[in-house]
């Protein structure tokens, strides 16, 4: 498969400060690539410089087999996608989109025809005479999409593009800019700081921390074979579980600490006896059996949480008070309300008269306290 981008030995300094550190990284055509990390980790730092906005201060950059050392921006042939959309707030969406092909001398009929194109490919065909002001953020975000996709550059830069959107609709446009990227048979090289994205949506993923590449590779690779504790650590949500283990007698089994007990694990390869190790245990791979019939006994600690439904409270004052609660939310369905009492509240009843709540004693803090749960409903 033909390289598209590929870095070798990069350096990136700061004054004294190392930010990248022998960044090698081959890109193939046509490929998804993810950089995902810590914040600080450099991520951004080198999205930057294979877009042209940052100067590397050693290595070679080559995109499309061309040196790029040096190369002003405008000549590189990518398009990026800043966080902040960087939208023109006095220009409709066509004007945003045909912007890049008027300064270079393409026929306004051109340009136009090749806006209304990209526009039919990512859904803003009606949106053309809006101005982004009058535009939701993921609309927006598909107008900055939208633009880099008319230039038909050699790459696309995505410099952390959801991250301004709510829960809901940074689901949305991950589906969206995968299916982009999947019609387009174009190279994505995508900056984010969240693992979820970066699983869900790449073919290679390259996992940095302090200015270097820890490891990348297929997403299951880098999650079924971590090459270092910060690796398994970070990728998977919820994160693996770590524990405090050293090498039985004969080497093939791990004497685990859960600080109060210590519990034997039989391991497939064997190691050095007496080795200090640590061991990782994704939470999938937990589960809870019957005494006697799992691989090792040891003491949990959790909160059970049970919700309640269509209870509601009797009298004018809460008829007010959920009345008052839906306007504020400008709804006028259920909400969750959530109580913390000593025990039930006569007025959370069923519609016969008896209580409907359920509690469980669980220790919550240094004490025990009872959580009650209950959704609350106007009165029928």
């Amino acid at each position: 498969m033909t390289t598209q981008i590929e870095l070798r030995g990069v350096n990136k300094y700061y004054g004294a400060f190392h930010a990248l550190k022998n960044i090698d990284l081959s890109i193939a055509k046509g490929t998804f690539v993810a950089l995902v990390g810590p914040s600080g980790c450099g991520k951004s730092t080198l999205l930057r410089s294979l877009a042209g906005l940052e100067s590397i201060s050693s290595g070679d950059l080559r995109i499309a087999g061309e040196l790029m050392n040096g190369v002003p921006p405008r000549k590189r042939d990518v398009a990026m996608v800043f966080q902040s959309y960087a939208l023109y707030p006095h220009m409709t969406v066509e004007e945003n989109l045909t912007y890049s092909l008027r300064i270079r001398g393409i026929a306004k009929a051109e340009a136009k025809k090749a806006a209304e194109d990209v526009a039919a490919t990512t859904g803003l065909s009606h949106l053309l005479k809006r101005y982004p002001r009058e535009l939701s953020g993921g609309q927006r975000q598909r107008v900055a999409m939208s633009r880099a996709i008319i230039r038909h550059p050699k790459a696309f830069l995505f410099d952390e593009p959801l991250s301004n959107l709510d829960a809901a609709l940074r689901v949305h446009m991950r589906k969206e800019i995968r299916s982009l990227h999947d019609r387009l048979h174009a190279t994505f090289v995508y900056v984010t700081h969240d693992q979820v994205e970066a699983m869900t949506m790449a073919d290679h993923v390259v996992v940095m921390r302090d200015g270097v590449i820890e490891q990348q590779g297929a997403p299951l690779d880098l999650y079924d074979r971590p090459a270092n504790r910060f690796v398994a650590g970070f990728i998977g949500s919820p994160a693996m579980n770590f524990i405090p283990a050293i090498a039985a007698e004969g080497g093939k089994s791990l004497i685990l600490d859960f600080g109060a007990v210590k519990q034997t694990l039989a391991i497939t390869r064997a190691v050095e006896p007496g080795r200090k190790l640590v061991a990782g245990i994704r939470p999938e791979h937990i589960g809870v059996v019957e005494p006697g019939h799992g691989s090792f006994d040891v003491p949990i600690a959790f909160v059970r949480i049970d919700r309640l439904f269509n209870l509601h409270r009797r009298g004018d004052r809460a008829g007010a008070d959920h009345r008052r609660d839906a306007a504020r939310q400008g709804q006028s369905g259920r909400h969750d309300r959530t109580f913390d009492r000593s025990g039930p509240d006569p007025s959370l009843r069923r519609a016969n008269g008896s209580p409907d709540i359920t509690s469980v004693e669980q220790p919550v803090g240094q004490s025990n306290r009872r959580l009650i749960v209950g959704r609350r409903c106007p009165p029928p």
